[in-house]
């Protein structure tokens, strides 16, 4: 058995395809796995490492900065494999407010302070002028929760993930910019493990990457992907044409890696993110100091 852990503001995201998908197709059984997934906590990023350390799962969903800040405390926890790599924010709005310019002195949500969507959304509104204090920020978790606010209308705009950007536009809500305007390509998600645990299950762990390997092959395959679609309907909620559309988006870009591989130059885009916002003082720490590579070779995967 592998305990798998995920937030729960990741569960009914797009973020939880590459292994809910695995999980779904048998990909993790063809391995001989039995893979259990484990919400351990609600919503709580930050807390995913310490899910790690108290013995409630094995590997866990993390966003680098959060593997990151508590590598830095003193955790031994380190990526294992890329689950996405560079996420498309979508910063949506209210359909009267125009441009970015127009949210001065509105309320715009953003997620953790220290998050790399907080970082790209910061940098979006700079791009047209805005700083942080120059709208209300009301901080939320999870693209759902986001979304829920925006059609509640305690929120005039908010950033988006896929497939809730789409819905959203298809509503008529206004897209107003992307994060990718804005920064520049960095690892998002990393399925992470504590390097004890790691080292004395190595072949358990490299039958996981292959695993996860596989489930990327088939997201790509235009001759799966009516799996791929249903997978992200039952998870997101959203509609068949919704999830078609989020696949298309991807298409031709490096959202999602080719095989699960690490790209730590991306890591070390987070690090600088992290850098620039005062998280972490410099010297900076190098990259590599936060992954491990020796499981994606175990599998072939370089």
């Amino acid at each position: 058995m592998l305990r798998y852990g995920q937030a729960l503001s990741a569960q009914k995201s797009i973020y939880s395809l590459p292994v809910t998908l695995a999980e779904r197709e048998g990909l993790f059984r063809r391995e001989g796995i039995d893979l259990r997934i484990v919400i351990p906590v609600p919503g709580g990023a930050d807390l995913m490492i310490a899910a790690l350390h108290d013995d409630t799962v094995d590997v866990t969903h993390v966003a680098t900065p959060f593997l990151v800040r508590a590598a830095l405390a003193g955790s031994d926890a380190v990526a294992i494999a890329a689950e996405f790599n560079d996420p498309i924010y979508s910063l949506v709005a209210r359909p009267e407010i125009a441009r970015i310019a127009d949210l001065k002195g509105r309320v715009v949500a953003l997620a953790d302070p220290g998050g790399s969507i907080t970082y790209s959304m910061r940098k979006l509104l700079a791009l047209h002028g805005l700083r942080e204090s120059d709208v209300q920020v009301k901080t939320i978790d999870g693209t759902p929760a986001r979304l829920n606010c925006l059609r509640r209308g305690g929120c005039d705009a908010v950033p988006l993930g896929q497939p809730q950007d789409l819905v959203a536009q298809a509503e008529g809500y206004r897209l107003l910019g992307v994060s990718n305007d804005a920064v520049p390509p960095y690892l998002y998600t990393v399925t992470a493990a504590r390097r004890s645990w790691a080292a004395a299950n190595p072949d358990l762990l490299a039958r996981y990457v292959r695993a996860l390997a596989a489930s990327f092959a088939m997201i790509r395959d235009p001759q799966k992907r009516r799996p791929v679609v249903d997978a992200i309907v039952d998870i997101t909620g959203a509609s068949p044409a919704i999830a078609e559309g989020v696949l298309q988006l991807y298409a031709g870009k490096k959202v999602l890696p080719e095989r699960g591989e690490i790209d730590v130059k991306g890591i070390a885009q987070v690090i600088a993110f992290m850098g620039q916002t005062g998280q972490i003082k410099a010297p900076l720490p190098d990259a590599n100091r936060f992954v491990d590579l020796r499981y994606l070779e175990r599998a072939g995967i370089r």
